[in-house]
């Protein structure tokens, strides 16, 4: 507590000081300025002479104090900058320590620590969710394979009830934990970005025909207009963007609805756009929608896991490219993927 008050009072000390020098300088500079100018130049007798050196002064310690502020806020401001690039998960963020201000140098070196200190805290906590993760699996895949086997017993209705309830489950935790496993590598970037050139309209239009049986389900009718695009990325990766997307949009719209799909170059970048007749989106769930395990329907017992769209996020970011999510003028949500045209010329 004592060497905080210390290290307050020297800063203030510091900025009063500073105060100080620049008035001094200001009306040093302002007396030198009227005598030069009231002697080589005819200085109008109708004003005082006292009124011109309070014009010279504001004027000079206007500027003085804009160059010392510049000086003096700078390292706040790069401290502040830093600050924000922390928050949005850059643990990397390092900043040089030789600062002439011991204050300003030991903020600095204080800021490094703290950044260090949470890097290691999340590759511990990214490194656990991957291990936990991959230990599910085996356990998973095995109650899921058992559960098929036993659909194909002679079995009453009520067990065939239960024995599909198991699968349902089974195969809704299967995917929660690969989509954990998926972010945590992509997160820790331990994904080899392996790059191909292929049809992302045609990509798209599989991700539509496999989630078939959840549209027809609900009468939902589609509107595609898509461009031909021959693209370069991760085939793989990219396929859960469109899964994903399409999945949510088929989740949230109601019974004979009719989903709209837009595909197209736009300068230079390629723009897929996806509307639905659903709820929209909350005003306080804007915010949080790509935030991992968030759902929008506050609740647990519907289908989805609350990774989708964070899964989504990370890999249109990895790829250069934004996502957004927005309400529709007349009811529904639209999604807008923007990817960069320059990996199709890769």
């Amino acid at each position: 507590m004592k060497k905080r008050k210390e290290k307050e009072f020297k800063i203030r000390t510091y900025l009063t000081g500073i105060i100080w020098l620049a008035l001094a300088c200001s009306m040093i500079i302002s007396a030198l300025l009227f005598a030069f100018l009231k002697h080589f130049l005819e200085m109008p007798e109708n004003i005082p002479a006292i009124v011109w050196l309070l014009i010279f002064n504001t004027m000079i310690a206007g500027l003085i104090t804009a160059l010392l502020n510049r000086k003096v806020l700078e390292p706040i401001t790069k401290l502040s900058e830093a600050m924000k690039d922390v928050s949005q998960g850059d643990f990397d963020k390092q900043l040089e320590t030789s600062s002439r201000i011991a204050e300003v140098a030991q903020s600095y070196n204080s800021f490094n620590v703290m950044t260090k200190e949470l890097r290691a805290t999340h590759i511990l906590q990214m490194d656990f969710v991957s291990n936990v993760s991959h230990e599910f699996k085996t356990p998973i895949n095995a109650i899921e394979g058992y559960t098929m086997l036993l659909q194909g017993e002679d079995l009453s209705n009520e067990q065939n009830e239960y024995v599909e309830k198991i699968l349902f489950n089974t195969q809704r935790l299967s995917c929660l934990v690969g989509n954990i496993l998926l972010l945590s590598k992509l997160e820790n970037q331990n994904i080899p970005m392996k790059k191909t050139k292929y049809r992302l309209d045609e990509q798209i239009r599989q991700a539509f025909l496999s989630l078939e049986d959840k549209w027809t389900e609900k009468g939902i009718g589609f509107q595609v207009e898509m461009e031909e695009v021959r693209y370069v990325g991760n085939e793989g990766l990219f396929m859960h963007i469109w899964m994903n997307l399409l999945d949510n949009a088929i989740k949230f719209s109601p019974e004979n609805g009719t989903i709209t799909m837009f595909l197209r170059h736009e300068n230079d970048s390629v723009q897929f756009i996806l509307e639905d007749e659903g709820p929209g989106i909350a005003d306080d769930a804007k915010a949080r929608i790509f935030d991992k395990f968030y759902q929008v329907d506050g609740s647990h017992k519907a289908e989805g896991n609350g990774l989708g769209l964070a899964l989504v996020k990370r890999i249109v970011d990895i790829a250069g490219g934004t996502i957004k999510a927005e309400n529709r003028e007349y009811g529904g949500c639209r999604f807008v993927v923007q990817l960069p045209i320059k990996n199709y010329n890769e």
